[in-house]
């Protein structure tokens, strides 16, 4: 059945909202689908915050125009597509794409538009095919915990005995305090040499009187 003109523009109109909202668009064969494949497909994509519009390539061209995309030609989108829109992870509706594709190959992804530029059918299996945003932040969360691994192993190492003394003796203050302690048994030691080696230089003082000699006396 015909669309009428009003249809037409409804269409292209919805399509070029949401064109604005997305982070990447992948153009996508179906041919030979069920309607239950599609569904399922649909449901696979919404989960990822992805989308699949099924429109007239005539009407994808005048959305592309409206939305401010690169303009496609009928060679970009040969043959009857769907666009499949990312709209938070700019890989999510490709790599949604391929992965159903192993299980149906009657799904094919043929090009695309990622960053304001039009993807050929082996660049968008490039792109389906790269690390998705949880798994990159997974690597990314690896290579941070790396130097703390390595340390863990040094702790568990014979040396990680030592290192483990020291902290606890810094904690404890420990350091100062037997520094300390070196520091007063040296000042102890010198003042009781010091103390042994000066000589007495005049005679004890007494209170009694000295002895009258006989001449005086006498």
């Amino acid at each position: 059945m015909a669309l009428t003109k009003d249809q037409k523009t409804a269409q292209i109109k919805e399509l070029t909202t949401k064109l604005k909202d997305t982070k990447s668009v992948m153009f996508g064969h179906f041919i030979g689908l069920t309607v239950s494949d599609v569904s399922d497909l649909r449901n696979q994509l919404r989960e990822n915050g992805s989308e699949m519009k099924v429109m007239k390539k005539t009407l994808i061209k005048l959305a592309f125009k409206e939305a401010g995309l690169p303009d496609i030609t009928p060679k970009d989108i040969d043959g009857p597509i769907a666009c499949i829109m990312s709209y938070e992870d700019p890989l999510s509706g490709a790599q949604t794409a391929f992965k159903f594709s192993k299980q149906n190959n009657k799904v094919k992804l043929v090009g695309g538009v990622y960053d304001g530029k039009l993807l050929s059918a082996d660049e968008s299996m490039e792109l389906a095919q790269m690390p998705g945003r949880e798994q990159l932040l997974g690597m990314f969360v690896g290579l941070l915990n790396a130097p703390l691994v390595s340390f863990a192993s040094i702790c568990t190492s014979p040396l990680g005995g030592f290192a483990r003394a020291l902290d606890q003796m810094a904690e404890k203050g420990g350091f100062v305090k037997e520094e300390a302690k070196k520091e007063s048994a040296e000042v102890t030691e010198t003042s009781e040499s010091s103390q042994e080696e000066t000589p007495l230089t005049e005679e004890p003082k007494t209170d009694e009187a000295p002895a009258e000699s006989e001449d005086t006396a006498s």
